[in-house]
């Protein structure tokens, strides 16, 4: 009686499993958020052209939020990955030093009132810092990131989870102490090491 072979059970060699979750992609994260906070700008700077003041100085918090978390996603997990692949670190630490400037400003509005006279002024600042931050890394960074050997996906996993814990901790603060704030919380992730696989 010849044998039958079940076809049920095979899979292709290409064939995924169903259970790893989305994937990520860290340029287009990272994109995205850039997105986002520029939104998030044009928005603010609809409010002052109507001199409403409802509203801006939460949107103004959201945008801090943001870009707090952004800038440490980037200096944790993006921005050692990208120097290590691409050997630029003229390029590094540009961005770092962008990072710090941005962070002054951000302490500096988080430290005001919408009331402030220089409030809209310092707000606007930091848009054009953001700006052309995001310009620099969108136009030369990212470019060189893609055509590197990174593992693009993983290190998008890495932020997207990271994401989470830093956004949970940002509301759990919020809720504790409703103050300005220019840091996020410690939390227990950011101290252990981030492993990752061999890109070489």
């Amino acid at each position: 009686m010849p044998t039958t072979h079940s076809t049920a059970t095979r899979k292709s060699p290409t064939q995924r499993p169903t259970t790893l979750g989305p994937r990520h992609d860290a340029i287009e994260l990272l994109t995205d958020d850039h997105a986002k906070v520029k939104k998030m700008f044009k928005e603010f700077k609809k409010l002052c052209k109507k001199n409403e003041k409802e509203g801006k100085e939460e949107l103004v918090e959201q945008i801090c939020k943001e870009l707090t978390v952004h800038a440490q996603l980037e200096e944790e997990i993006f921005y050692p990955a990208v120097r290590e692949a691409i050997d630029d670190d003229n390029l590094m630490n540009e961005a770092m030093v962008e990072h710090t400037s941005a962070k002054d400003l951000i302490g500096q509005i988080q430290s005001m009132k919408a009331s402030d006279p220089m409030y809209e002024a310092t707000v606007s600042v930091l848009r054009e810092y953001v700006n052309h931050h995001v310009k620099e890394e969108e136009n030369e960074m990212f470019p060189e990131a893609r055509k590197s050997k990174m593992d693009l996906e993983e290190i998008g996993s890495e932020i997207a989870k990271r994401k989470e814990v830093l956004m949970e901790a940002w509301r759990k603060q919020m809720l504790k102490a409703p103050a300005k704030r220019t840091s996020l919380p410690n939390s227990g992730a950011s101290k252990e090491p981030i492993v990752r696989t061999s890109r070489k």
